[in-house]
C-alpha cells in the first residue's frame, strides 16, 4: 500500500513539475529563459526591468505591452543536470538543447531574454555559437558586454538573444565599472530594451488592445 502511495506521490510531483516548466504563449514575440535553480529572477530582475520598459513605452507611445502572454520557460526540466563546468554537458542536456532548438526554429521569437550564466550559454549552444564556454565564464562583466552587443546588433528579422544578470548588487563591479549616466541597472537595461521595442513597434504584435 505504501509503495502505491509513493508512486502516486511521484506522479503528482512530476505532473506539477511539467506544469511549471513553461507558462505563456509560444507564439508571443517575447520569451524569457530562466534557470530553475533561481526562479526568483522573475521578481528580483525581470519585474523591475519590465516596469522600466513599460514606463518608457507608455511615455513614448501611450500604449502598454500585454505581459500576460510573455512566454517563460525553465532552461531544463530537471535542475540536477545543470552543469557547473565547461566539460559537464551530458546527454540529458544535449537533448534539452535539441528540444529548445526545435521550439525556437518553429516559433521564431523576436526577443529572447536570459537571466544569468547558464541560460545564456545554453542559448549560445542552441544557436551553435562558438567557442563554447563554461557557465562560470559568464560573470557580470562578460554578460554586460554581451548585453551591449545584443542591443547594438538588434535585428527584428531575427531572434535577438539578450542576456540579463541573475543578481544585481549595488556594490558589485558591474555596477561600478559601467557608466549608466545616473541610472541604475534596471533603468539602464529597461530603457535600452524599450528603445528597441519602440523602434520596431509596427513589427511586434505585443500591445494591449
Amino acid at each position: 500500500m505504501s509503495a502505491i502511495k509513493a508512486t502516486d506521490e511521484t506522479l503528482k510531483s512530476n505532473q506539477v513539475e511539467d506544469v511549471e516548466r513553461e507558462i505563456g504563449d509560444k507564439s508571443y514575440p517575447i520569451w524569457l529563459l530562466v534557470n530553475p535553480k533561481h526562479p526568483a529572477v522573475r521578481h528580483n530582475i525581470w519585474a523591475p526591468v519590465l516596469a522600466e520598459i513599460q514606463d518608457k513605452v507608455f511615455r513614448d507611445l501611450h500604449v502598454r505591452i500585454d505581459t500576460t502572454k510573455i512566454y517563460l520557460r525553465k532552461v531544463v526540466g530537471d535542475s540536477r543536470i545543470i552543469p557547473n563546468t565547461l566539460n559537464w554537458w551530458g546527454t540529458e542536456l544535449a537533448k534539452e538543447i535539441d528540444l529548445f532548438r526545435e521550439i525556437v526554429v518553429e516559433y521564431q521569437p523576436k526577443i529572447l531574454i536570459t537571466f544569468g550564466s547558464f541560460p545564456f550559454e545554453f542559448v549560445r549552444r542552441v544557436y551553435e555559437i562558438y567557442p563554447e564556454k563554461g557557465p562560470k565564464f559568464w560573470g557580470t562583466a562578460n554578460l554586460g558586454d554581451e548585453f551591449g552587443k545584443a542591443i547594438e546588433n538588434f535585428d527584428i528579422t531575427k531572434t535577438n538573444r539578450i542576456p540579463l544578470l541573475r543578481r544585481v548588487v549595488k556594490s558589485g563591479r558591474f555596477i561600478e565599472d559601467h557608466n549608466y549616466y545616473g541610472e541604475n541597472y534596471f533603468q539602464y537595461v529597461g530603457k535600452k530594451i524599450a528603445e528597441k521595442i519602440i523602434a520596431n513597434k509596427d513589427n511586434l504584435d505585443i500591445w494591449i488592445e
